[in-house]
C-alpha cells in the first residue's frame, strides 16, 4: 500500500459555463443524486438553471461537496452540466484504476475523511484547497483492477436488491389501490380509533441502549428513539408523527413501549378493523397535509380524527394484511442481504 495526496489521485475539473435553454435537459443538481448509489435515475430542470454550472463529461465522478454528510456520489451518465455545489472529479490513471476510482470516491474511507474537513455550520462545504491535501492509502494498480471487478459485481447485485425492494413496495401499493380504491363505505378515523398524544420525556430520560430487561422501546414521531424504564402503551396501536418534519410518519407499535409527545397514538375501539391494514391505509394518505403551522407544523388529534378512510369488511382487510406481511418478510430478507453486501 502506498500513500498519496488526493490531488495526486484525482483531477478536480473546474470548467464552467452559463447555461442556455437546451442545457436544462442535461442538468444534474445535488437533488438528483441519491445517497449510496452511483447511478443517476433522474435529471433535468423545467427551466434553464441560473448561474454558472460545472461542465461534466460522461463517466466523470460527481461529488456533492455541499452537505457532504449526505454522501452523494454518482457517475455522470452523459455530457452535461452539474451543480456548482459539487465537484467533477477524474482519475489520475497512473495512480488509480479508472474503474476503481468511483468506488473509492463513494467509499466511507474517502467520504468520512472528506466530511471531517467540511467548513460552515448551516450548510457545511468541502473546499478543494483542503481536500487536495488529504492523504489516502491505495493498493497497486493490478490489485485495484482486480478489486474493481469484484466490487462492481457486488455493486450491481446491491442495485438489483434495491430495485426488488422498490418493486415489492410498488406491488403492495398497487394491490391496495386495486382492492380498496372503489370502496364506497367510508368513516372518520375517530369512529374507529381513540386518538391521544403521547407523554413527555426529556432526552436525558432516554437511554440509547437497552441495558436492562425492564427497559422499554421509546417511539417518537419517526421510529425508535431509545429505551425507558416504563411504558405508556401496550398492544398494537398506530403511532403518527405529530410535529415538524416528522409529522405524518406512521408506524405500528407492538408489545409494551413508550410513545412520546411527538406522536399521536391511535387506539382501535372497534373489532372490525385490522391494525396492520389501517397502518398501511394511513401511510398512503400523506398525513403531512393535515399539519398546520409554518415554522413547526403540527397535526392536531381532532384534525386527524376527521380524516375519512375507506372501511371494507374485516375479511378483505385481513387478506391484504397477509399480503403485506409476506412482502415485508421478503423485504427484510433483501435488506439483510443488502446490509451484508454493504
Amino acid at each position: 500500500m502506498s500513500k498519496y495526496r488526493f490531488d495526486q489521485i484525482a483531477i478536480n475539473s473546474t470548467e464552467k459555463k452559463k447555461p442556455v435553454e437546451e442545457d436544462r435537459f442535461t442538468y444534474l443538481g445535488l437533488e438528483h443524486l441519491d445517497s449510496g448509489s452511483l447511478k443517476v435515475t433522474r435529471y433535468g430542470s423545467e427551466v434553464a438553471p441560473i448561474g454558472e454550472k460545472l461542465i461534466m463529461r460522461k463517466g466523470d465522478v460527481l461529488f456533492g461537496k455541499r452537505r457532504a454528510y449526505q454522501k452523494k456520489v454518482a457517475i455522470a451518465p452523459f455530457d452535461g452540466i452539474f451543480s456548482a455545489h459539487g465537484m467533477v472529479l477524474r482519475p489520475k490513471e497512473d495512480v488509480i484504476d479508472k474503474d476503481f476510482f468511483p468506488l473509492f470516491i463513494s467509499s466511507d474511507y474517502f467520504l468520512d475523511a472528506a466530511i471531517k474537513i467540511s467548513v460552515g455550520s448551516l450548510s457545511p462545504t468541502i473546499n478543494w484547497r483542503d481536500l487536495k491535501e488529504l492523504e489516502f492509502e491505495l493498493p497497486d494498480l493490478d490489485t485495484q483492477h482486480r478489486l474493481a471487478a469484484v466490487l462492481w459485481a457486488m455493486n450491481e447485485t446491491m442495485d438489483s436488491y434495491k430495485e426488488l425492494i422498490t418493486a415489492t413496495d410498488e406491488l403492495v401499493k398497487s394491490q391496495f389501490i386495486e382492492m380498496f380504491a372503489g370502496e364506497k363505505n367510508r368513516v372518520c378515523l375517530s369512529e374507529v380509533c381513540k386518538i391521544n398524544s403521547g407523554s413527555s420525556l426529556t432526552s436525558n430520560d432516554i437511554a440509547e441502549n437497552k441495558d436492562d430487561i425492564n427497559m422499554y422501546p421509546v417511539y417518537g414521531g419517526h421510529g425508535l428513539r431509545g429505551y425507558y424504564s416504563s411504558y405508556n402503551c401496550s398492544g398494537e396501536k398506530i403511532l403518527v408523527g405529530r410535529v415538524g418534519a416528522q409529522a405524518g410518519n406512521v408506524l405500528l407499535g407492538t408489545g409494551q413501549y413508550f410513545a412520546t409527545e411527538h406522536a399521536l397514538v391511535c387506539d382501535l375501539i372497534v373489532d372490525t378493523v385490522d391494525s396492520q391494514w389501517l397502518m398501511y391505509c394511513l401511510d398512503l394518505e400523506n398525513l403531512f397535509k393535515l399539519a398546520k403551522g409554518a415554522a413547526q407544523p403540527v397535526i392536531a388529534a381532532s384534525v386527524l380524527g376527521k380524516l375519512e378512510i375507506p372501511m371494507p369488511n374485516l375479511n378483505r382487510q385481513e387478506l391484504f394484511s397477509d399480503l403485506y406481511r409476506q412482502s415485508d418478510k421478503s423485504k427484510f430478507e433483501l435488506e439483510l442481504a443488502l446490509s451484508e453486501l454493504t
